[in-house]
């Protein structure tokens, strides 16, 4: 995986528009691993594939992650300030083998959810029958007492016991952020989620950037191309000149 150019952001972004998380997740690893399929990125276990984009991130904008979150006791609004270590799982897991797990005389075959999972439930729809379905196209194998049973048949108990067991296998696709509110003293956890953070932050850039590419296009002549390739450093003291 390679760190993106500006060029290369704001190519993702364009074309990320109006698509979603899922879509727009793969866009950027697709652009920061030209040589995997995005057959093979879009198989990638979520906690994989947000793990790529914690680092991606961290190679765009620094480690250090700023955000905000209102209290639901009180409402007020906290800011939040963490380091990319904080939220990372721990060291990125290639496995892709199948899990197994026997609970309630059930015993299973499956595997964890990935972008293309997330993408076939995109329309949305009732939470509940989002999970239900997400679980029905990870498993691979069901019976129960011996014999061979439908997906669909199997009790909320065993579902909940799946999941738990997903989460437990992939720490990275389910990261909760202990929050406590200096104001009344409430403590929560709240989820994050590095595809929405990333993807926001790359929106407040792109625009901030188009307007940089636009001022120094108008005074100097120069191409989008050449505008982006000059670092950070350099392109701001140009547009101090240009206040100046």
């Amino acid at each position: 995986m390679r760190a993106l150019t500006a060029q290369q952001l704001l190519v993702v972004w364009e074309s990320g528009q109006g698509r979603s998380p899922a879509e727009r997740a793969l866009a950027l690893l697709a652009a920061a691993c030209p040589a995997t399929s995005l057959e093979s990125l879009a198989r990638l276990s979520i906690g994989q594939r947000d793990a790529r984009l914690l680092r991606l991130r961290e190679w765009a904008f620094g480690s250090q992650l700023a955000s905000v979150a209102d209290c639901p006791q009180c409402g007020v609004r906290l800011e939040m300030s963490f380091a990319a270590d904080d939220i990372r799982a721990g060291e990125e897991s290639e496995s892709s083998e199948p899990l197994s797990l026997g609970v309630e005389d059930y015993e299973l075959s499956f595997r964890l959810p990935n972008s293309a999972d997330l993408m076939a439930v995109s329309n949305g729809g009732d939470r509940s029958l989002i999970k239900q379905t997400l679980i029905e196209r990870c498993i691979l194998q069901a019976s129960h007492r011996g014999a061979a049973t439908m997906t669909s048949q199997l009790p909320e108990s065993v579902v909940t016991a799946i999941s738990e067991r997903m989460a437990e296998a992939d720490p990275q696709a389910d990261v909760q952020l202990a929050l406590d509110c200096p104001d009344c003293g409430h403590e929560w956890r709240a989820g994050f989620d590095i595809v929405s953070f990333f993807w926001s932050e790359i929106g407040v850039w792109a625009k901030r950037m188009l307007r940089e590419v636009h001022v120094l296009a108008s005074a100097y002549g120069w191409r989008e191309d050449d505008i982006l390739a000059i670092s950070p450093w350099r392109r701001q003291i140009y547009l101090e000149m240009l206040r100046a």
